[in-house]
């Protein structure tokens, strides 16, 4: 008997132990926005439509894999979109990203990405990795050892065949670190290539495609994710955020957003939105398996165009904030203009109701 206590003892211990391990798992916040590139504004080639990512020098992004691509290991690491850099003997690609969150002064981190060698490339790097600074990557002087995370092969190079790896590394930061920038960070790309085939002679080029780039807090206890309350409801002190979400959502429910503000005939975000919007990325932080659709709505006055434009600028405006706060989630934006209104469009108030943002299940 005995026995019997003690088996489902260890058996509950165990389960709890996962449990727990899938909890941290569930909060454990990415410092790099979109860090798998799904989230972009538009199907395009730049990586400047996967926002907020910028380039420098040319930065390819994908969105499916490659129609002439024949390897195995094809296509992104995980999801759909990844991103490509290209390094020749006098040029190099970096890609770089404002961090969700400056890192405190002290703290370790920890950082990963994936990376695949094209196809086509002829030569590999020796080195590549990841620069954390201030302000951002400008010049070959910021590339400061003591701030970079880089990953050194000077025998064979960075390469496994033309399969996904990883990239791995800890950065303990000196405090206020902002951007994060992935490339190869030699005084002089040349010199840093290898040749994969001796035999053949001219143009050299390595060309690397980036997925799932991660950076979190080092830490052995579970990391709570924190909501940043930037400030109250300045329109109407009577009127309380009523952000809640069921605990039976299911895909097709619509969940307006109260309080969110914009100029009049505007679509840029005003401060008194934030408390709102923070609310919805912690909480797609805590479930990051949801997919959602950002929809803006507008009423009736003006031209149907224009209303249909602004709701949709509105509903990207929204996206975007909370893919720089930290959200992987998948997500989508969508403008219906005044073609979906909830009220009478001949009241005052019932303008007001119409014009809205409210997120959509797509995927639960």
């Amino acid at each position: 008997m005995r026995f019997l206590q003690f088996i489902i003892t260890i058996i509950i211990a165990t389960v709890a132990t996962k449990a727990q391990t899938a909890a941290k798992a569930v909060i454990e916040k990415n410092l790099i926005p979109n860090g798998s590139f799904e989230n972009y504004r538009k199907k395009s080639g730049s990586i400047r439509n996967a926002i907020p990512w910028k380039e420098i020098a040319s930065v390819d992004f994908y969105q499916k894999p490659l129609d002439n691509d024949t390897t195995l290991d094809k296509g992104a690491s995980e999801g759909y979109c990844y991103a490509g850099i290209r390094f020749q003997k006098r040029y190099k690609e970096y890609l770089q990203v404002k961090l969700v969150e400056s890192l405190h002064r002290g703290t370790v981190y920890e950082f990963s990405m994936k990376v695949k060698l094209a196809f086509w490339s002829n030569a590999v790097l020796k080195s590549m990795g990841v620069l954390f600074t201030k302000a951002g990557y400008t010049k070959q002087a910021d590339a400061a050892k003591a701030n970079m995370i880089d990953s050194l092969n000077k025998k064979s190079g960075i390469f496994k065949a033309h399969q996904w790896f990883t990239i791995h590394g800890f950065y303990k930061a000196d405090g206020g670190e902002k951007f994060i920038t992935i490339g190869n960070f030699a005084p002089k790309v040349k010199q840093d290539m290898m040749r994969m085939n001796l035999f053949k002679l001219g143009f050299k080029e390595s060309y690397y495609f980036i997925d799932d780039v991660k950076l979190v807090k080092f830490k052995g206890t579970e990391e709570q994710v924190e909501v940043e309350i930037v400030g109250p409801n300045l329109r109407d002190r009577s009127t309380d955020s009523v952000f809640v979400v069921k605990n039976d959502i299911k895909v097709g429910d619509k969940i307006t957003l109260n309080n969110i503000f914009f100029e009049n005939g505007k679509y840029y975000l005003l401060p008194e939105s934030y408390q709102e919007l923070n609310k919805l990325a912690n909480y797609l932080i805590k479930n990051p398996n949801l997919i959602i659709q950002i929809n803006g709505h507008s009423d009736n006055s003006g031209l149907k165009y224009k209303n249909l434009k602004i709701s949709e600028l509105r509903a990207r405006e929204v996206f975007e904030y909370l893919i720089t706060k930290g959200v992987q989630n998948k997500l989508l934006f969508k403008g219906f203009g005044s073609s979906m209104p909830v009220a009478s469009n001949d009241t005052d108030d019932g303008k007001a109701k119409n014009r809205r943002v409210e997120f959509e299940i797509i995927k639960n």
